[in-house]
C-alpha cells in the first residue's frame, strides 16, 4: 500500500514503542526494598496467575553497531560462569517470594546471546527451574539465538534441556547490509537450520529480521523476506531499527552511512508485508507475522492477544513477568521493577539475599486502565469502551475521563482512514498499523504534556 508522505511527515515524531505502560523512561529509584518485595509478595494475589521468567544473558562476542539492547562483550569464560552460578541465585530468591502453587506458563531468554553461554550452562539453569517449580500443562520456553553461535550438537541439547521456541536473529541475508552492522553471518545455512530443528519434534521456529539498516533497499529487503519465507517458519518479526545514537554509542557508527529515512523505511517494510501476506502470514500487532493456524493468529481472531517485553504472547502463556539477570524489567500487575545494568552490583546484591534493583514504577488504578486500552489497540487493533468500563467498574464517560480522551484527535484518525471510530468502539485500519504507536499514543494522558524521549515511531 502506499502510504501519503504527509502522513509519514505528519507522525513520524518521538513516540513510546508501549512495551510497557507506563514507558520505562518513568521508572525512577526512589523505592526501598521492603516495598519491593511487598510488590512481589502481593503480585501472587494479582493476576494474571501464571509466572512468566525472563532470563537476561548479557554476554556477546562482539557488538552489532545497531544494537538497542544491554549487552557485556566478553569472552572471559570465568566471568560468564559467574553470572550463571549468580543467575541461579536470583533463581532461588524468587523461589522464596512466589505462592509454590503458581505454575510457569512462560521463560523467555534474550539478551546479549544467550546461546553464547556454554550449552552446559543453559543446561544447569534449565534443571534449576525444574527442580524448583511447577509448569502449565503446555509452558512456551523460549530463546533468542544468534544463528553465528547454533550448531546442530547446540541445538540437540537445548530441546533436550527444554527449550521449545528458538527465535533466530537473522537480521537480514545480504551480506553486505551485515558486514556494515558489524554482525556475524549463520554458520548453517538458514533453510537447514530451520529444517533440523523442525526436524525435532513440535519446536516452533522464529525468524527475527530488521529494517532501516544501511544499503537495505526494497529490492534487497525483497529477496531477504522471499528468502525467509522459502525456510517455512512459524512466525517472522520485522522490527524497525530504532536510531538512539545519545543512548547507544556503537550506533554512531552507522552515521556514514545513507541511513533510510521514513519513507524508505515505510517502502521496506511494506516490501516484506506484501511478501508475507502473500506467502499467508497473517499480520500480529506492529511487527510480528505468523502462519494462520499459529496461536498468536487465533489469538489475533478471538481479540485476546497480549503483549510485554518479550514479544506478544497468548492468555494461556501470559504470566506476571519476573525478571532475572542485569536489567531485566519484571512486569507485575502493580509494579515494575528494574535490575542493576552493572555486572558488580548484581552481583553483590544476589550475594547478600537482595534482589538487585535499580529503577521501579509502582502502577496506580488509573494507569492501569491505561495501560489496558494501549495493550488492547497494539495487540488487537481494537478497542471496545463497554469491555473496559465493565472490566473496571466505571462508566465508560469516566473511562474516557481517565484517558483525556479527545474525540476530535480520533476522528481526524478516521478521515485519515486510519482507523474505524464507531460510538463505543475503535478499529485499526490495514494502513492505520502503520500509525499504531500514534493512535495509541492518542489515549495517553502522559502525552498530553510529554517531556521524554524517545525513539521516532517510523
Amino acid at each position: 500500500m502506499k502510504i501519503p508522505e504527509t502522513l509519514l511527515q505528519k507522525y513520524n515524531v518521538p513516540t513510546p514503542r508501549y512495551t510497557s505502560y507506563p514507558p520505562a523512561n518513568y521508572f525512577h529509584e526512589e523505592f526501598t526494598a521492603e516495598k519491593n518485595n511487598a510488590a512481589l509478595i502481593e503480585s501472587n494475589q494479582s493476576h494474571p496467575q501464571n509466572i512468566s521468567f525472563y532470563l537476561h544473558i548479557p554476554f556477546c562476542g562482539k557488538l552489532c553497531h545497531y544494537c538497542g539492547c544491554n549487552t557485556h562483550i566478553s569472552r572471559d569464560q570465568v566471568l560468564i560462569k559467574d553470572y550463571v552460578e549468580t543467575l541461579k541465585k536470583e533463581i532461588l530468591l524468587y523461589k522464596n517470594l512466589l505462592d509454590p502453587n503458581r505454575k510457569i506458563s512462560q521463560i523467555h531468554w534474550g539478551g546479549g546471546t544467550p546461546n553464547y553461554l556454554p550449552i552446559e550452562e543453559v543446561e544447569g539453569i534449565m534443571a534449576m527451574f525444574f527442580k524448583h517449580f511447577e509448569f502449565s500443562q503446555k509452558p512456551e520456553i523460549a530463546m533468542e539465538c544468534h544463528p553465528a553461535h547454533l550448531t546442530f550438537d547446540y541445538v540437540d541439547r537445548l530441546i533436550e534441556s527444554g527449550i521449545n521456541r528458538m527465535s533466530l536473529g537473522v537480521q537480514d541475508f545480504e551480506s553486505n547490509v551485515m558486514q556494515a552492522v558489524n554482525r556475524d553471518e549463520s554458520i548453517i545455512p538458514i533453510n537447514e537450520l530451520v529444517q533440523y530443528i523442525k526436524s525435532k519434534g513440535d519446536i516452533s521456529i522464529n525468524l527475527d529480521f530488521v529494517y532501516g539498516l544501511p544499503f537495505q533497499t526494497p529490492e534487497s529487503f525483497n529477496k531477504t523476506i522471499h528468502k525467509a519465507v522459502s525456510a517455512n517458519p512459524d512466525r517472522l518479526a520485522i522490527f524497525s531499527y530504532a536510531h538512539v545514537p545519545w543512548l547507544k554509542k556503537a550506533q554512531q557508527k552507522l552515521e556514514k552511512y545513507d541511513l533510510p529515512n521514513a519513507e524508505q523505511k515505510i517502502a521496506l517494510f511494506d516490501t516484506a508485508f506484501h511478501v508475507l501476506t502473500e506467502a499467508g502470514y497473517v499480520p500480529i500487532g506492529l511487527d510480528h507475522f505468523a502462519k494462520p493456524k499459529d496461536e498468536l493468529s487465533i489469538a489475533l481472531n478471538a481479540k485476546a492477544l497480549h503483549r510485554n517485553f518479550q514479544g506478544y504472547c497468548t492468555r494461556e502463556t501470559t504470566g506476571q513477568v519476573y525478571a532475572l539477570g542485569v536489567s531485566g524489567i519484571s512486569q507485575l500487575d502493580n509494579a515494575y521493577l528494574q535490575n542493576t545494568k552493572d555486572l558488580r552490583i548484581y552481583k553483590k546484591a544476589i550475594e547478600a539475599g537482595e534482589l538487585p534493583v535499580e529503577k521501579v514504577y509502582f502502577v496506580n488504578d488509573e494507569e492501569k486502565i491505561v495501560r489496558e486500552v494501549i495493550n488492547e489497540l497494539m495487540c488487537n487493533n481494537y478497542l471496545s469502551f463497554p469491555r473496559i468500563a465493565t472490566k473496571y467498574k466505571i462508566t465508560i464517560d469516566e473511562l474516557k475521563a481517565i484517558l483525556t480522551f479527545e474525540e476530535e484527535t480520533i476522528k481526524q484518525f478516521e478521515v485519515e482512514g486510519l482507523l474505524i471510530y464507531k460510538e463505543d468502539t475503535v478499529e485499526i485500519t490495514d494502513e492505520g498499523q502503520f500509525f499504531m504507536r500514534n493512535i495509541a499514543a492518542s489515549f495517553d494522558p502522559k502525552m498530553k504534556d510529554n517531556q521524554k524521549n524517545f525513539s521516532k515511531a517510523l
